[in-house]
């Protein structure tokens, strides 16, 4: 029988290739976000025969492929000897031990699962503690609205898990250097504290909390506390110089790794550990009472591929821990060249003293206004020839302190290859826009009162406009105004005009457009 195909293979694949070209490069090293090129193409090889070995496979149900649940305690495994939750206490890769007894004795079940991304990793974390603090103080979901504690750099999966089951999210204000005092968080905690998540490092400035400082609060009150270590969990164990952040410190609860950054794996697959077997069962999801077949999920997915988990476990079987260090040895290099070069150029300084492969860029404002170089017109103007940072806004906390706008540079193992074309770069691109001030965002948002249909520009940067007040026609009406969605929905050649839109407005508002941003991304003309 031959295939019943409308077009040609040659013919559909050829118009993948045409559009996987408007793309940025996912290998080469040009782009310091998103993806984490290992720079040994032998291995990219080997993860896309694993998931091809897989492709049918359905990852619902390890009963009926039995090699699922193999490949799932594998690489549970492996991860878990790297952050010290072995049954024997653990050695890290860099041979440090558990702290003590205490360590040793609590990790004797910290059990996991493979998830489908960083993002799964925190819900599941979240649904857990929540069901946890429901079950002691028997309660149903909805009955009470306990608190998850963070610091406001915490990832924004756990505002979106906050969300999701009905917790509220108490964000402590962080210093200008990213880093949070543990006393801070120590101050938040009380009864109604269903969880408390600390970074490993935090994203947004690479700065490590202070898990060991934290711990014992957590320890003292029976509070959980989850490490969030989906960027830093595959690379941090063979990071030098660092206090303990992982199993090793009594007192942690949970803690996720995501395979697909510093694992080099495609994505989405991720690691979710927690300490206890009854505490993890909590995490699941099950029922008998359909005329199906029984229903159990350790996840939020049934169905799933299991392509990025065969992938994750070829590549740990092909690299072993030798292989994770020799490449965590390269991320150091290039970090630390990256932060000599940013330290060399003028008017830009190195966000406090990051942790792991990634850095946060701001202006120096210790020297004159005219030699200050904006992180985000240092962005576009990289951009322009051929290096994609990731910009990032200013932030206002809680208690009124803003965090100054920021570009992001996540770096990997191919970095070292092209830091002799990405240093000049850099310093090119930041004589080309040293002097230029932040984009005045008022000036942009009046320019906006052409278009009749929109809301007073009082309004809109008071907040006096809700977000259910901004239907899909004026949303994409302001988009269009500030150079957003004029050719097909494509964004504009400059990113910092948008980036200084949303810090100016409300945090409803700046949401608002830009989910019709994402929608109209992806409608049928």
């Amino acid at each position: 029988m031959s295939a019943p195909f409308r077009k040609t293979a040659d013919e559909i694949l050829a118009r993948l290739d045409e559009l996987r070209a408007a793309d940025a490069p996912t290998h080469g090293g040009h782009v310091l976000s998103y993806v984490y090129d290992s720079g040994l193409a032998e291995l990219d090889e080997l993860a896309a025969r694993a998931v091809r070995a897989v492709q049918p496979v359905n990852g619902l149900d390890p009963t009926t492929f039995s090699s699922v649940a193999t490949l799932e305690r594998e690489l549970i495994g492996f991860v878990r000897g790297l952050v010290h939750g072995d049954p024997a206490g653990g050695r890290a890769a860099d041979g440090r031990a558990a702290d003590d007894q205490a360590a040793d004795d609590q990790a004797q079940d910290v059990v996991g699962t493979i998830t489908t991304g960083g993002t799964e990793s925190c819900l599941l974390a979240v649904k857990t503690a929540r069901d946890v603090w429901l079950t002691v103080r028997g309660l149903e979901p909805g009955e009470a609205r306990p608190r998850i504690v963070a610091p406001s750099t915490v990832h924004a999966a756990f505002q979106k898990a906050a969300h999701y089951f009905g917790l509220a999210i108490d964000l402590v204000p962080v210093e200008y250097d990213g880093a949070v005092s543990a006393a801070a968080i120590d101050d938040r905690l009380a009864d109604d504290v269903a969880l408390v998540v600390v970074s490993a490092p935090s994203y947004p400035f690479a700065a490590l909390d202070p898990v060991d400082e934290v711990a014992p609060f957590c320890l003292e009150r029976g509070i959980p506390l989850h490490v969030d270590a989906c960027i830093g969990g595959l690379v941090l164990p063979f990071w030098p110089g660092l206090p303990a952040w992982d199993f090793a410190v009594p007192g942690v609860t949970s803690l996720s790794a995501d395979l697909h950054k510093f694992g080099y794996a495609p994505k989405g697959v991720s690691v979710l550990l927690q300490r206890g077997r009854d505490r993890q069962r909590l995490q699941y999801f099950a029922t008998t009472r359909w005329p199906g077949y029984p229903v159990v999920n350790p996840t939020i997915l049934g169905s799933k591929s299991a392509g990025p988990l065969a992938a994750a476990w070829a590549i740990t079987e092909a690299l072993g821990t030798e292989g994770f260090a020799e490449l965590a040895e390269s991320c150091l290099r290039s970090t630390q060249a990256l932060r000599t070069a940013v330290d060399g150029i003028r008017g830009l300084r190195v966000v406090g003293e990051p942790v792991g492969p990634l850095i946060a860029v701001a202006t120096d404002t210790s020297v004159p206004e005219s030699e200050r170089v904006d992180p985000h017109h240092w962005a576009d103007a990289a951009r322009a020839s051929g290096w994609v940072l990731q910009l990032q806004p200013s932030v206002t906390q809680g208690d009124g302190s803003v965090l100054p706008p920021t570009t992001h540079l996540t770096i990997t193992p191919v970095t070292e290859s092209v830091l002799a074309e990405l240093v000049p770069a850099l310093v090119e691109a930041a004589t080309a826009v040293r002097g230029v001030p932040h984009v005045d965002p008022a000036s942009l948002l009046g320019a906006m009162q052409s278009i009749g249909t929109l809301p007073p520009l009082d309004a809109l940067i008071g907040g006096g406009v809700l977000d259910a007040e901004l239907d899909s026609a004026t949303a994409w009406a302001l988009l269009q105004g500030f150079g957003v969605g004029r050719e097909g929905g494509a964004l504009p050649a400059q990113l910092a005009p948008l980036l200084a839109i949303i810090e100016v407005l409300p945090p409803p508002i700046a949401e608002r457009l830009l989910i019709e941003l994402l929608a109209r991304l992806v409608e049928p003309a």
